[in-house]
């Protein structure tokens, strides 16, 4: 195959673990005997600094004619005091709409090689932890209209959940159909004791939990969800929810696998084309150190692999390569345990390499 890859590297970290992941894919390309031309995209805090905003439109456009988007990470504290729509993370919104990544895929495994370095006890993941969260990625608050408003009594802020029947009827397939090709089990996460948004998207979801007989149905409340993610994680497959506590649950998800480094994700719409990125941020304590955890990065361009570019064995022969560096000992300094071998950004690509 040939493909055109958009490279957002980003800022902090994203330049490290970006150019691990390339190495990775140049390496399959040369085994499997494909094409991969790399686009670079500037976005986020560095295009900030190059053109004054987050994602000039020359970059956008760079990412809606490629075949799919890889991102390190954007931001950072030295863009922290900007307003809002012109903070590096609007880049990534900006992405997302533009190429309508209504579905954002986040995988949560635990490692067997990692079992040390989560932080649950032992009896808790005994049954083992794999679990996949699909998030709505274009609608809801972060999506929905929000102000400032000076009044008589100080500043007023708000921000609005919207959400339509249409939005939460194609994500909710997206949950159905991806549940059927796991375990057959869905928890749909909402806030319908509250929030009439909630109540709409309950409603949609039993509607479509009829269309397929073969998934085995719940819904949960968030706050009980969050809980029973550290209680007993082992009881989900697959969980579907909306933005903005699919964020927060999905970074609580990562954790229990041992680092928030370990975790890929794909962002995908009505076609192939997507956007893959690891769940982290741009860590810019340990930016330009080589120290940072590429394997996110490196599973995310797997992730590519398969959903975008329908290549399941490149992505398995990826897997199985990150899966052997770890039971071999290997350790980048944010999943370091006592008797381990640590090793840099480089040295953990070198390594994966070498397993290809």
């Amino acid at each position: 195959m040939e493909k055109k890859i958009a490279v957002i590297r980003g800022d902090g970290i994203g330049v490290e673990i970006v150019n691990q992941a390339l190495r990775v894919l140049d390496k399959i390309a040369e085994k499997y005997g494909h094409t991969f031309r790399y686009v670079d995209v500037t976005a986020g805090g560095c295009a900030i600094d190059a053109f004054g905003e987050p994602l000039p439109e020359k970059e956008l456009q760079k990412c809606l004619d490629s075949d799919s988007v890889l991102l390190g990470a954007v931001g950072g504290p030295k863009w922290d005091t900007l307003e809002g729509s012109q903070r590096p993370e609007r880049a990534l919104l900006g992405v997302r709409q533009a190429l309508g990544l209504f579905a954002n895929i986040r995988p949560s495994c635990l490692f067997k090689a990692l079992e040390n370095a989560c932080p649950l006890k032992q009896e808790i993941i005994e049954g083992g932890l794999d679990l996949v969260i699909v998030r709505e990625l274009i609608g809801g608050a972060y999506f929905g209209k929000r102000e400032i408003l000076q009044t008589e009594g100080g500043k007023t802020a708000y921000d609005t959940m919207i959400y339509s029947e249409m939005e939460v009827e194609r994500i909710g397939r997206v949950a159905f159909e991806t549940a059927r090709k796991r375990r057959g089990k869905l928890t749909s996460v909402d806030k319908a004791n509250v929030l009439e948004s909630s109540r709409l998207w309950r409603e949609v979801m039993h509607r479509l939990k009829d269309e397929y007989p073969d998934v085995e149905y719940s819904d949960m409340l968030v706050d009980n969800t969050a809980m029973q993610l550290v209680r007993n994680p082992g009881q989900f497959d697959v969980i579907v929810t909306e933005n903005m506590f699919g964020d927060i649950l999905s970074d609580e998800a990562s954790m229990i696998t041992g680092s928030i480094g370990m975790i890929p994700s794909s962002s995908l719409g009505e076609g192939s084309r997507g956007m893959y990125e690891p769940i982290h941020g741009s860590a810019p304590d340990i930016a330009g150190q080589n120290k940072a955890n590429p394997i996110a990065t490196i599973l995310s361009a797997a992730m590519m692999l398969l959903y975008s570019f329908d290549a399941p064995q490149e992505c398995r022969d990826i897997e199985n390569a990150v899966e052997k560096a770890l039971a071999d000992g290997y350790r980048t300094g944010d999943i370091m345990s006592e008797g381990k071998k640590l090793v840099s950004c480089s040295e953990m690509g070198d390594i994966i390499l070498a397993n290809l």
